[in-house]
This record gives structure tokens, sequence and C-alpha cells, in this order.
């Protein structure tokens, strides 16, 4: 298939990265994946074991007329451990790459059918301006997209860190978060050539 470039001759991509077909369950499972991968799970509270101190027996087991206790670290008790303490834990959840690679192809191929991926020649800003970030896409009709180059230029990331519906990255920052994230997709050309590459 072709895909066109804005100002310039259309190129010719593969069919397998760029018009595959969409598999929801897949997509669904490949966002939650990645963001489960991206909780911290540092969480912690202590148990009874973990607080220190609660060693002695507070007072006898009978005769005092108040309740029996063994500790004074008891969960019930003040300075007490806690019941169903949260322990640091890990929400890393598996996913193969082949799978992962295919998450990827579905989405972008979707992304094509609905006419949301923009392909340009270059992407380049003078200085690192806000202003310039704006312009740039409002010349391709667009408010807010994620822009996808071949290599990171500082002053596009300076330019559009400061705008909260624009995504900077280049092709080895690419997953399915950050695309099912945004509404448009704009994509140098070179940056569509290493995106197949790394897709086939």
């Amino acid at each position: 298939m072709e895909l066109q470039v804005q100002g310039g001759e259309a190129v010719s991509v593969s069919d397998t990265v760029f018009a595959a077909d969409f598999n929801m369950p897949l997509v669904h499972q490949a966002v939650t994946a990645y963001m489960a991968g991206a909780r911290a799970g540092t969480k912690a509270q202590k148990n009874r074991s973990a607080v220190s101190g609660g060693g002695a027996k507070p007072w006898r087991q009978k005769g005092t007329g108040r309740a029996r206790a063994g500790t004074t670290r008891s969960p019930i008790w003040r300075s007490g451990g806690v019941a169903f303490a949260a322990q640091p834990r890990s929400y890393k959840q598996k996913l193969n790459k082949k799978m992962y690679r295919a998450a990827l192809r579905s989405i972008i191929s979707e992304l094509v059918r609905l006419d949301r991926l923009r392909v340009v020649g270059e992407f380049k800003l003078h200085a690192p301006k806000t202003k310039g970030m704006v312009d740039a896409l409002a010349a391709l009709g667009l408010e807010d997209a994620l822009v996808i180059v071949d290599s990171l230029d500082e002053n596009i990331v300076l330019a559009s860190r400061n705008l909260p519906f624009v995504d900077v990255v280049e092709v080895s920052g690419v997953n399915p978060y950050v695309l099912v994230r945004n509404k448009n997709i704009v994509i140098t050309a070179e940056a569509l050539r290493k995106l197949e590459e790394v897709l086939s």
C-alpha cells in the first residue's frame, strides 16, 4: 500500500505493518500490560512482626478483669502492626514479543484506516519555542498530536514540553499506550521506514 506524504510524493509501505486487521482484545491486553508495568508497586506497611517491641506479654492471662492480650503490637492496639499490611510487589504482566509487535501493527493499521496518521518529509524547528510547535502543528491542521521522529531534536523536545496534548518520541519510544492516548499521529518519512523495519 502507499501513504501520502504531506507536500510530497506517496511512499510505498508494507501491508503487513500498515494494513493489519484490528485485534481489539490483543490491543487491550498490550495497553493494560504496558500501564501495569509502569506502576511502582513500592507501597509498604508494617505488619505485627515488623513493628518493634511487643516481646513481653502485657499482663497475666487471668485474674485482672481485662481482656487477655499476648502482645502490645496486635493490630487492635495503638502503635500495633497493620492486619493485612501492603508489601512491595511487581505489577508486571508477561506479554510475548510477537504479541507486543502484533498489537503495535494492529493499532497503527487502524490509525491509517481512520486517517489519523500523517506522514511528513521532516519535522524540525529552528528555535525551542512553544509557539513554533503550535504553528508547525497548525500548518498540518492539528492542535494535539504524537510526533514520531527518527532522532530526538532538542528544539522539538523543549518546544513541546509545555503543551499538555503534544508528545514527542523517537521510534524506539513508540508503545501501545502512547499510540492509543493520542488522537493524531505525525511521523516523519525516515521514522516511518524505521518503524516499518522494527515491526516487520
